[in-house]
């Protein structure tokens, strides 16, 4: 668990507890080359990864090979915006969906998905960038022109050059699971100081960065100027 993560995975190993030892069916959204779908495998957990990109899920597979759990990952390639007709009709237990709606055509859909392949009281885990985070940071950088657009701009978006087509706050991320019936019972901030800190700083006392960041990850406004907000919903 590093500084960058922790908030994410005190959620995840919450989740886990409370799972009772019990093997879940976990749906990694936009999971990539495992980063997270990995070690829930080595946990014991059954996890299918959803992703576009073919080299990230040929790497996802040799992760998986190399870690000993290649049985328990499936790797499924397809867009977000499709995941109705990419999965099969097995509930999961969990559902990751980690920087997935930032960039989709349309995020509802995707997050409708999500509830509709969670079984009666199965959770889901959303990662979204966050929009005070990204118009701070230009601010700071003295890109006033563009901090002014990520926070005048309806989505959060900086304009045709930035990377991410939206950005969230509490309010709206939540929002959006609550229109597909599902309660949100956490929100935390992720990042919100490891990307603030020289590469010095983080490194001289990780354990402390670590601390900080779980300290100040439930707390607003600490919270809601992190990188990322984390929530965490059930159906």
């Amino acid at each position: 668990m590093t500084p960058r993560t922790a908030a994410v995975w005190e959620a995840l190993r919450r989740e886990l507890r409370r799972a009772g030892g019990r093997e879940l069916t976990v749906l990694d959204v936009g999971g990539g080359t495992g980063g997270f779908a990995v070690p829930l495998a080595e946990l014991g957990h059954r996890v299918t990864v959803v992703d576009a990109s073919p080299d990230a899920l040929a790497t996802l597979v040799r992760r998986a090979t190399d870690a000993g759990v290649a049985d328990r990952v499936r790797a499924v390639q397809g867009d977000g915006d499709a995941l109705a007709t990419l999965i099969d009709d097995e509930a999961a237990d969990l559902v990751l969906c980690h920087a997935v709606l930032e960039v989709v055509d349309h995020p509802a859909d995707v997050v409708a998905a999500v509830a509709a392949a969670l079984r009666p009281g199965g959770a889901v885990s959303l990662l979204v960038a966050g929009r005070a985070a990204a118009v701070l940071g230009r601010a700071v950088n003295g890109n006033l022109g563009a901090a002014a657009r990520v926070l005048s701009d309806p989505e959060g978006c900086a304009g045709p050059r930035d990377t991410l087509r939206r950005r969230y706050d509490a309010a709206s991320a939540t929002a959006l699971l609550e229109a597909a019936g599902l309660t949100v019972e956490q929100i935390h901030g992720v990042r919100v100081f490891a990307d603030l800190l020289p590469a010095a700083v983080a490194e001289a006392d990780p354990q402390a960065l670590l601390d900080l960041e779980l300290a100040a990850a439930a707390h607003p406004p600490y919270r809601d100027l992190a990188a990322q907000l984390h929530l965490f919903a059930r159906r």
